[in-house]
This record gives structure tokens, C-alpha cells and sequence, in this order.
């Protein structure tokens, strides 16, 4: 290299440090005053809808000033096409619009004004308000809009059923347990919801015969039919069901409740799980000062987010998520504020690691020891392996990192220490909760072990298709990328179950499914992580390729996008969209895990960062790029553009200045 151009990159490196810097800067200043991080974790207007309806439905006294807020933000998100959308810029949504729709509606706007006529009209025109997900036909049955003779029936007795029956709860995921346990009491009692101001929408409906919906997209037919078939006997034989076996179901569901509901962090620490805990506890006659109710009530205002202008009330709330992600980027930056502020976030981390509560996952895997941390600040039922696969590697980072001087255990009245021999402990439990909650096809799910029993998403009450907890690539990947991080070597039968389960799982393309982020750009970057964490180079076949389709479909600014409609069920290659920050910084940390650091592709991705960059620090991006359920529910990370392009920018800085083409660790 000619010192002209040695100079030349040395400035851009020198600016490079700049940005990194600004960058850090911006996230420190997001911490919070305990060393930890949460951001706003955005979903549609369902959440925001539900929880003023949840207001109506219990008649608590009127809140105008909230009300108002709520409405603002309603309206200002919703789409051209009359309606709301599933995520920024999607397409049309019956359920959703039907929920924001009787939302404002209940608030007081006229069904006159230019705003509802649009969305009563979409709503018309996609067949009517009969036509909506099973959820919402539940909530229009609880004000009275809808007979319960359209409602899927689950009677409150499959509580009562033994675990070897086909259709049981310990089949289901952990978020359609804590949602359908409190709905079975709901669906049995059928207490109609107050609406003290006598709202209705029955104007949204098409037919007076109210029509049933038709049969879900992912549905087998032939299941379908049996399922559809049950679902007409059930109906017709509950009427008859005994009074003392329906009382003792109820008293069961409400026990599971009880011993879950998890303080003012609220049942499973989602918002449908908590609001119907919240109305099981009305229906029962419990007074709103029960501390059952009071508790799970007050879990749901925990979720609001209140602005000066706009209100809307969040899914869930993502600190450890957050947390664990926006250490990982500031060691990565190598610099003594961030690393201190890494560590803030780490001691903060450490306690809230599950070690005593065998949550629901220990009905499959009795003999494994608790070790795991939730997404949320509370969670002990439901602990995750994402975020404790990512906990883990960001506490063995610190302490191979830093070292036990100054990242060992905590010394009296210094504020920043708590990494060395103090995390020892704490890995290695977060690691044999993780290698026990392997499934037997080689790969691991979010929650559970083996929650593969997919013909329950047949049943009509599961039309969203999203019943199961089944292990996918990206979270696969994430514990391979611990375990490998970790020593484990592809020798070990736990690994090479792993890589055998990710090696199935690749796409002809050579990516992998992201189901928990959006969608081929973010599985493949997990999966290149693992593989680079392995010990993989340029060479391996599914390396390689994956790598490859990274580089084909980077947009021509440099930067990387994807839809969340890329998770329709007839997908058939990627499709061209709009560049985001996480998406790039996700593709970019991919191509740098493949020993891809000096390929033009990620010259150009990391210049698109820099440029998108603004005066604070910080990265814009309206997109959603987190995953829900797959085609029902969406999320908008509000953390992701602030942590994400930090990192892949320190990546390729230390990478370029070391002249190394291999990342150190598993992310």
C-alpha cells in the first residue's frame, strides 16, 4: 500500500472513531441510572385499542386526557388504505381496524368524520367486521357486537384434561398458555362488558347472518375439518357440561393464574395474558382492591407509554433484551466509558437470572436445573434462551475481555465492577439450562423443549397459526454461538446435533428463517455467527452461500432491507426493500462473521451507516423489523437502531485496524 493511501485510510478510520464515539456517547446517555437499558417496544394498534376497550369493559371511571392521547396516535397511524396495518407501511388489516375502529368510536369520534368513514368502508369492502381473527370476535362477543355462537369453543374443562390427551395446554407455548388460561374462564361465564357509554359497531358488519371466516391460510384442510367438526359438538354438548366439573375447571384455571401472576410484571409479561387475568378476576365478582386484581391491573399501566401529545400502551416491555444487546455493542467498542457502561449493564443483569422457580418448561425437562433470564423484568415461569444465550456470551466477554483487575468481583464502592470469577457461576448455570432445553431434532426454541405438536394450530381458536413454540434457526444459532464461545467443540453430540439442525434449515438461497426478527436478513446473520463462532471460514459450503445472498441483495445505497411480508406463506425469494439500520448492521455483522470484513459489499453497508447516522448519535427507522408471530404481530424495536449500528461499525473498525478476519466471539 502507497503511504498516500495508508494516509487515507488511517483519516477514515480516525472519522470512523468519530461516528463510534457520537454513537456511544448517545447510547450512555440512554442508560439508565441502575446500568440498565429499556426501550419502547412498539407493536399496532390492537394493544393500544385493546387497552382502552379493557377501560370500557371493566367501566372504570373516564380517563379524557389519556383517551385523547391514544386517539391521536390511532389516528396518526393509520394507513392510506383506510385502515390499520400490522406494521409501518403494511398492508391492510381487518382485525386490527375493527379494534381501532370501536376504539374511537368509544372515545367519541363520530362514525361521520372523514377518518372512520375510510376505515368502516375497508372494512366493508374486506368482507366486514364477521371477518376478523378469532381474538377480536372474542372482544366484539364481550360487548354484545357478536353472539358467542361465532367463537370458536374451548371449554373451561381442558384445563382438567391429562397431560397425554392430544390437546393440552403443555402442548402449547408458554404465550398461548397464559393467554387461553384466563379466555377459558372468560368464554365460560360470558360476562358482557360494561360500555357504560352504550357504544356499538354494528355498523361494520356486512351481513345480519354474521358468516363465519374463512379457513385460516396456514390451515391443513383436513385437520381443519375435524377440528371444525369438534368445535359443533362442543357447542352443542356445554350447554350440558356438569356445574361441579365446571366450577372445579375454574378454580384450576384460576390457581394457574394465581401462581403465575408474577407481581406488577403481570401474567407471562404480555399484555393479551395480563388484561385477560385482569377480567377473569372481574368476572369472578373479585373487587378491584383484591390484591390479585389490583396487582394485575396495575401491570398493565406499567406498559403505557405517555407522551405530551400521543399515548399507546406496549406488548411488553424488552430491559434484558436490550440490556444484554447494548453491552454486547459497547464491548465490542473496546473503550473505557463503554466498557464501564457494558459492565453497569451486566451487574444489573446478574441477579435477575432465574436459579429457583422451575417454570412450565420443566414439564418436559424435570431434571434440568433452573438457570435461564426472561425478556422482561420479571418472568421466573418463562425464562427465554435468546436472551440468555446472549446474557451468557456478554458476561464471558467481559471476563476474558477485561480481565479479573478490573472486571472481578465487585470491590466495596466501586460502582463498576462485577464481571471475572463474580459471573462464573452465573454462566455456567445459564449454560446447563440451555443445553437441557435442547429438542430433539438438534435445535432449541424460545421457550419450551419439543413444542412441535403442529396440528394444534388446526384447531379454529388457533387461526392465528402461531399455537407453538418450535425450535427455529435464530435461536438455534444463538445457543451454538454460546456454546462455541464457550469451548464446546463440533465434536460434542450437543453441537453437532446444532449444526446437523441448522444445516437442514438452510434455505435453497443459503439463508435461514429469522422468526424472531425480519425475517432471512436477520436468521442469516444469526446462523453466520454460529458458524464463524465454530470455527467455519469462507470455505464452508453454507457459509459461503449464505454469505453470497447477503451480498445479492444489498440495495444499491449500500444499505440492506426486508418486509415483514417476507413471512407469507407462498414467499418465494427475497424481495427489494427500503434500507434500516438494524437490517444493515445485522447483514454487515453476518458478512463479517463469514471473514467477509474487506469485500466491497460491507465497504459500502458501513459508509450507509455512517451517512444515515444523525446529530445525536443515533439511527432513525420507522420499520419493524422484530418478529411477533409470524403474519399476525409485528415489533418495532426502538433499542434496535441504537445498539445494532454501533456494533457492526466497532466490528469493522477493530477488525480493519487488526487486520483480522475473524471475530473473537459468538456474536
Amino acid at each position: 500500500m502507497s503511504s498516500e493511501a495508508a494516509t487515507t485510510k488511517r483519516d477514515d478510520l480516525d472519522r470512523l472513531e468519530d461516528d463510534i464515539a457520537r454513537a456511544v456517547q448517545a447510547l450512555r446517555r440512554l442508560q439508565r441510572d441502575d446500568g440498565h437499558w429499556v426501550f419502547e417496544l412498539e407493536a399496532d394498534a390492537t394493544i393500544p385499542s385493546e387497552y382502552i376497550l379493557l377501560r370500557h369493559y371493566l367501566g372504570e371511571p373516564d380517563a379524557p386526557e389519556l383517551e385523547r392521547k391514544i386517539g391521536a396516535y390511532l389516528r396518526r397511524i393509520q394507513g392510506d388504505h383506510g385502515g390499520w396495518a400490522l406494521f409501518h407501511g403494511g398492508a391492510f388489516d381487518i382485525s386490527a381496524t375493527v379494534k381501532a375502529y370501536f376504539c374511537l368510536k368509544m372515545i367519541g369520534d363520530s362514525p361521520d368524520a372523514p377518518h372512520m368513514a375510510r376505515a368502516r368502508g375497508a372494512i366493508l369492502a374486506h368482507g366486514g367486521a364477521e371477518r376478523a381473527n378469532v381474538f377480536t370476535r372474542i372482544l366484539l362477543a364481550q360487548f354484545g357486537q357478536l353472539s358467542w355462537a361465532h367463537v370458536p369453543t374451548m371449554p373451561v374443562e381442558i384445563i382438567l384434561l391429562p397431560r397425554w390427551f392430544p390437546i393440552h395446554l403443555s402442548r402449547m407455548s408458554y404465550w398461548a398458555r397464559t393467554v387461553i388460561v384466563p379466555l377459558l374462564v372468560l368464554a365460560a361465564l360470558r360476562k358482557r362488558a360494561r360500555n357504560r357509554r352504550g357504544v356499538d359497531i354494528q355498523e361494520l358488519f356486512a351481513t345480519t347472518g354474521r358468516s363465519e371466516p374463512r379457513l385460516a391460510a396456514h390451515a391443513h384442510r383436513g385437520w381443519a375439518l375435524f377440528f371444525n367438526g369438534l368445535d359443533r359438538v362442543l357447542k352443542a354438548i356445554e350447554p350440558r357440561w356438569p356445574k361441579k366439573m365446571r366450577q372445579r375447571a375454574i378454580e384450576r384455571c384460576v390457581r394457574f393464574v394465581t401462581e403465575r401472576l408474577n407481581g406488577e410484571d403481570g401474567l407471562g409479561a404480555i399484555y393479551p395474558a395480563m388484561a385477560n387475568s385482569v377480567m377473569m378476576f372481574d368476572a369472578l365478582g373479585y373487587p378491584a382492591d383484591h390484591p390479585s386484581y389490583a396487582t394485575a391491573r396495575q401491570s398493565i399501566e406499567k406498559l403505557l407509554v405517555v407522551r405530551d401529545d400521543e399515548a399507546y400502551c406496549q406488548p411488553c416491555v424488552s430491559p434484558v433484551w436490550d440490556t444484554a444487546l447494548a453491552s454486547q455493542a459497547l464491548l465490542e467498542v473496546q473503550q473505557g466509558e463503554a466498557e464501564d457502561a457494558a459492565l453497569r449493564g451486566l451487574d444489573w443483569l446478574k441477579p435477575l437470572q432465574e436459579l429457583e422457580v422451575r417454570g412450565d418448561w420443566s414439564e418436559r425437562r424435570p431434571q434440568v436445573r433452573p438457570g435461564g433470564w426472561a425478556f422482561q423484568y420479571r418472568n421466573a415461569h418463562y425464562p427465554d434462551l435468546d436472551d440468555t444465550a446472549v446474557v451468557v456470551m456478554a458476561m464471558d466477554r467481559a471476563r476474558r475481555q477485561l480481565g479479573e483487575e478490573r472486571a472481578g468481583a465487585k470491590r466495596a464502592g466501586e460502582a463498576g465492577a462485577g464481571a471475572g470469577p463474580g459471573y462464573d457461576q452465573a454462566i455456567e448455570r445459564g449454560v446447563e439450562w440451555i443445553s437441557g432445553l435442547q429438542s430433539g431434532n438438534g435445535g432449541w426454541a424460545a421457550f419450551d423443549a419439543d413444542n412441535v405438536d403442529h396440528y394444534l394450530n388446526n384447531i379454529p381458536f388457533a387461526d392465528h397459526g402461531a399455537l407453538l413454540d418450535p425450535p427455529t434457526a435464530d435461536v438455534s444459532a444463538r445457543c451454538i454461538s454460546m456454546l462455541a464461545q464457550l469451548g464446546e467443540t463440533p465434536a460434542s453430540p450437543v453441537m453437532r446435533a446444532g449444526l446437523d439442525y441448522l444445516e437442514r434449515e438452510q434455505m435453497p438461497d443459503g439463508s435461514w428463517f429469522g422468526r424472531w426478527g425480519v425475517n432471512y436478513i436477520y436468521g442469516t446473520w444469526s446462523v453466520l455467527c454460529a458458524l464463524g463462532a465454530v470455527g467455519l471460514d469462507g470455505t464452508a459450503p453454507s457459509l459461503r452461500k449464505a454469505a453470497d445472498w447477503l451480498i445479492a441483495i444489498q440495495n444499491a445505497d449500500g444499505g440492506w432491507g426486508e418486509d415483514c411480508t417476507s413471512y407469507k406463506l407462498d414467499y418465494r425469494g427475497y424481495e427489494p426493500a427500503a434500507s434500516t439500520a438494524s437490517q444493515t448492521a445485522w447483514a454487515l455483522l453476518g458478512l463479517m462473521a463469514a471473514g467477509q470484513v474487506d469485500h466491497p459489499a460491507v465497504e459500502r453497508g458501513i459508509a450507509w451507516l455512517r451517512r444515515t447516522q444523525d446529530a445525536t448519535g443515533l439511527w432513525r427507522q420507522e420499520a419493524y423489523t422484530g418478529g411477533g408471530f409470524p403474519r399476525v404481530f409485528y415489533l418495532r424495536y426502538h433499542g434496535y437502531p441504537a445498539y445494532f449500528p454501533l456494533w457492526a461499525l466497532a466490528r469493522y473498525r477493530n477488525l480493519r485496524r487488526t487486520n483480522s478476519r475473524r471475530t473473537a466471539y459468538g456474536m
